[in-house]
């Protein structure tokens, strides 16, 4: 299975403030949400979820299947949950997934590079530097070589980079 992480990065590397706000623009979201549908799933961190389900943002982006990896699960909900990066991965398997876009937050980044299971990032850098925040990636024992596929401008002021990732 493709493992595809795709994150919004300010250009000193925060993907959000620390209250989780996200300042985005539009052509950013546009770019994200063309990802999604091409992939029809999301593997996302607990936060991240709360976040995107208070603002609705899974209807915006067409519904897409998600996976929530979290110790804490919602037998309510109508969405799946996973206990590991693994995990998360078979779910999608299961159901018959070719590829797994992974958006964040921070530490389900990280676990997922760290277990050496990013293909590919695509990384929208937006024209913000935030003097604290969340990181894109939590700090843990892990390191990547990335070798650059192609650059995007998104907007005058926003650029994407899609890499290849080597563990």
């Amino acid at each position: 299975m493709k493992v595809v992480l795709y994150m919004a990065i300010t250009a000193n590397g925060f993907i959000a403030k620390q209250n989780g706000e996200t300042p985005w623009s539009s052509e950013e979201w546009a770019s994200f949400s063309e990802k999604v549908g091409e992939i029809k799933n999301l593997v996302i961190g607990k936060k991240t979820f709360e976040i995107m389900n208070t603002e609705d943002e899974f209807q915006k982006i067409g519904n897409p299947f998600v996976v929530i990896v979290s110790n804490e699960k919602d037998n309510n909900s109508n969405f799946a949950f996973a206990d590991s990066p693994e995990q998360a991965l078979e779910i999608l398997k299961e159901k018959g997934f070719e590829q797994a876009l992974i958006a964040g937050g921070g530490i389900l980044n990280s676990s997922f590079l760290q277990k050496g299971l990013i293909d590919e990032m695509y990384l929208d850098v937006e024209p913000f530097i935030f003097g604290s925040g969340i990181n894109l990636f939590a700090e843990n024992d892990y390191e990547a070589k990335l070798e650059l596929l192609s650059t995007k401008q998104l907007s005058k002021d926003t650029i994407q980079l899609h890499y290849k990732v080597f563990n």
